[in-house]
This record gives C-alpha cells, structure tokens and sequence, in this order.
C-alpha cells in the first residue's frame, strides 16, 4: 500500500479520492504535514480516517483487518474503534481521528495543521 502525494489546502478540506479507492474492509495511507493517514472503509461503505498510528507502539493501523467499526492493529492486535480512535477494553489510548466529509463519491479531510 502507497502513500500518495502530500495533500494540498482547499478552504480547510482536502479532496483525497473516492469511496472506490479504498477496499470494502480495507485501507488507504495518504500523506500529509502530520504524517500518513489512515482512510478506512467499513462493509456498509462508511469512511473514518485515524492518524496511522496505534497508540500502543505504533503500528500502521491501515495495515490492520477492518471489522465492523473497528480496526485490529498488526502488531498486537489492539482493536482501535474507527469513531473515536479509542482503544477497545482492557486496552487504554487513543489515536487521533481526522474530520471526514463525503461529498458523493468523493472523499475530504479536514486535515490538522502540524
């Protein structure tokens, strides 16, 4: 999986792609100012986007299994909820949630600056 060029400013919201870009249960990386980007996609078609970190050591969250609202990280298979970044009990964290907008098949973020 790639990262795709860092993003560009328009009016506080960046167009990243479509839904289509990234498979049903899967992940796309996209690189920013505060580093990659994780844009997940449920079953139901829904898009989250976490900063691609787990807050346990690090572990690139998109290269995780996407489950319900849910992602298991690769390395130790902490489960971080796609809402809210939250690690799943018994585990404590959490990772940054980036503002997700559709508009139709294209996808925006509201990307922090650094």
């Amino acid at each position: 999986m790639s990262a795709v060029p860092a993003l560009e400013w328009m009016d506080g919201w960046v167009d990243v792609g479509t839904v289509a870009d990234i498979p049903r249960l899967g992940a796309r990386v996209v690189a920013s100012a505060i580093g990659n980007i994780a844009l997940f996609r449920t079953a139901e078609d829904e898009i989250f986007a976490l900063e691609d970190r787990c807050p346990h050591k690090g572990g690139p969250l998109s290269q995780g299994i996407v489950h319900g609202k849910g992602v298991s990280c690769p390395l130790h298979n902490w489960v971080i909820e796609l809402e809210t970044g939250e690690a799943c009990a018994p585990d404590h964290g959490c990772t940054r949630t980036i503002d997700v907008l559709r508009q139709g098949e294209r996808i925006l973020l509201r990307v922090p600056r650094p």
